[in-house]
């Protein structure tokens, strides 16, 4: 199936929870997905076709420039190596060794590092006038978005992979089972995808790739206000309370105990599933704030 729009069709759109059948062609010039870099759905249609669709566009481009996958590897390493070595002897956490303490929060946190390049990449796009040829296109709006985040979260994962394999060359020791490994793997990707939907709009609200980058270094004051790289009864009285409660200590704090198995509730206070209900909770309300905004904007830009 191919879908093409032409010069003699008018400019409404249709609304976003509506699925359009093909546009016939004219004799003008037309605009199909094939001309901008996205292959046709192959019959699929609605949001999940769309959104595959344009995840697959995204991952060929992420492909095309290795330099974009090699820096989030890089930069994934560089706070690894900088926590696990310099700082990493000043910080005490009691019973468990800092590298198992540093790792599983690197890892739940890694969205944020993974977070600038979303941020750019999509105003990248909105820049060349790829969002607006899409918007021209009879597809839902938010399906556009939903397979950039996909996309993104595909290289959340690609940061994840480098700091636990590192982790490992490192000194870090998974306490554990498989089955705790799996889910802390899981709700990695998880907060991964959540966070995606900050950057998007970052990307979608900045007016060039460079204010698209500076917005998104807004969101690194979470990671470092947090449970992430040192105990938050470390940190002083009066910014303990934020600490605790803002989204990125739960996420760690569920991915840590998942990590430390047996020994998690006497080192950290709390169960896994304590930690995981409150971050879970929390990526519905980023996502649920978000997406609805990045959608709106998305259609009126």
């Amino acid at each position: 199936m191919t879908i093409t729009t032409t010069n003699t069709i008018d400019q409404r759109v249709p609304s976003d929870e509506t699925t359009t059948a093909p546009v016939a062609a004219g004799d003008g010039d037309t605009t199909t997905l094939g001309t901008i870099g996205i292959d046709p759905p192959d019959g699929r249609t609605g949001v999940v076709g769309t959104a595959a669709t344009f995840a697959g566009r995204t991952l060929r481009q992420f492909r095309r420039t290795p330099d974009l996958i090699v820096v989030g590897g890089l930069t994934s390493a560089m706070f690894l190596l900088i926590f696990r070595y310099v700082f990493g002897g000043a910080i005490g956490t009691g019973d468990v060794a800092y590298v198992d303490f540093l790792i599983p929060g690197l890892a739940a946190a890694g969205a944020m590092f993974s977070g600038t390049g979303a941020a750019v990449g999509v105003a990248a796009d909105k820049a060349s006038g790829l969002l607006d040829r899409m918007r021209s296109l009879p597809v839902p709006r938010s399906a556009v978005l939903l397979g950039r985040s996909a996309a993104d979260t595909v290289l959340v994962a690609w940061g994840l992979l480098i700091t636990v394999g590192l982790g490992f060359a490192t000194g870090f020791r998974l306490h554990g089972s498989p089955l705790e490994t799996i889910a802390a793997v899981g709700l990695c990707l998880v907060y991964g995808a959540a966070f995606t939907w900050p950057f998007i709009y970052m990307g979608l609200v900045a007016g060039s790739a460079q204010a698209a980058q500076g917005l998104s270094f807004l969101a690194f004051p979470f990671v470092f206000v947090s449970s992430a790289y040192v105990p938050v009864e470390s940190m002083p009285g009066w910014m303990q309370p934020v600490a605790e409660h803002q989204p990125i200590t739960p996420m760690v704090g569920s991915v840590r105990a998942l990590a430390l198995g047996d020994q998690a509730e006497s080192a950290l206070g709390h169960t896994a599933a304590w930690f995981a209900v409150r971050a879970v909770v929390w990526s519905i309300v980023i996502v649920a704030i978000f997406l609805p905004l990045s959608t709106r904007r998305f259609a009126r830009s």
